[in-house]
C-alpha cells in the first residue's frame, strides 16, 4: 500500500490514539490483531511501512473500519454555521450535516405559542426522539399524557406514541436529536412557512 507521508502519519496517530483510548497496551492490541508487539510498535512510531494486510486486522481489532482509519484529515468544513429556518411558531437551526452520524439529525429549535394552534394534531411516525430543554418550559403531549419539561431536563420517547412539543407560558428552546423518520416528520412537514 502506497501512502502519502501526511496520510501515513495520520494513520499511525489514529492507531495509537484508538489503542490508548481503549486503555490497551501494545501487547493487548497485538494479540487482538495477530501481530507481534514489536511490529505494532514500529508501525505506530513510523519505523515500519504500513501494509494493507496489517491495517485490516488492526482496524477490526480497534472497532473501526479501514475507511475510517485511512480517511483524509480534511477539516475545511469542521465548523457548521446553521442558518435559521422559520416556520409558523418555530425556528430550526440544523446542527449536523445531511447524512451525518448514521442518519441522525441534531437541531436547535425555538418554539413559540403560535405553534400551539396546530396542537390538536398529534404526530405519529416510526422511530424515537430525544430532546433537552435549554430555556423555557416545554409542554409535551404524549398520548393521553401532558408533561411539563423544565430547563436542564430531557425527554426520550417512542414516536409511535402520538406526540406534540409545544411552548408553555412563553417561548422555549430545545436541543433535539431525530432519527431519519423524525427528521422527515418534524423538519420537512411541520407547519407552513412563516410569512415574510
Amino acid at each position: 500500500m502506497t501512502q502519502e507521508p501526511d496520510v501515513d502519519a495520520l494513520i499511525r496517530q489514529r492507531i495509537r490514539g484508538l489503542r490508548l483510548a481503549r486503555g490497551w497496551s501494545l501487547d493487548a492490541l497485538a494479540t487482538r490483531c495477530f501481530l507481534s508487539p514489536s511490529t505494532l510498535s514500529r508501525i505506530e512510531t513510523g519505523h515500519r511501512r504500513i501494509a494493507l494486510d496489517q491495517l485490516v486486522p488492526i482496524a477490526r481489532a480497534l472497532g473501526t473500519t479501514l475507511d475510517q482509519l485511512v480517511e483524509s484529515a480534511d477539516d475545511q468544513d469542521v465548523v457548521i454555521r446553521p442558518q435559521p429556518e422559520h416556520m409558523r411558531g418555530q425556528t430550526v437551526w440544523l446542527l449536523s450535516r445531511e447524512g451525518a452520524m448514521n442518519g441522525v439529525t441534531v437541531a436547535k429549535m425555538r418554539i413559540t405559542a403560535e405553534r400551539a394552534a396546530g396542537e390538536g394534531r398529534l404526530g405519529v411516525h416510526p422511530g424515537r426522539e430525544w430532546f433537552t430543554v435549554l430555556s423555557g418550559t416545554v409542554r409535551l403531549h404524549l398520548g393521553e399524557r401532558t408533561l411539563l419539561i423544565e430547563p436542564g431536563e430531557a425527554a426520550e420517547f417512542s414516536t409511535m406514541v402520538p406526540h406534540a412539543i409545544c411552548a408553555h407560558d412563553g417561548p422555549v428552546e430545545i436541543l433535539t436529536i431525530f432519527d431519519r423518520d423524525g427528521e422527515r416528520a418534524h423538519l420537512h412537514t411541520s407547519g407552513e412557512p412563516a410569512p415574510d
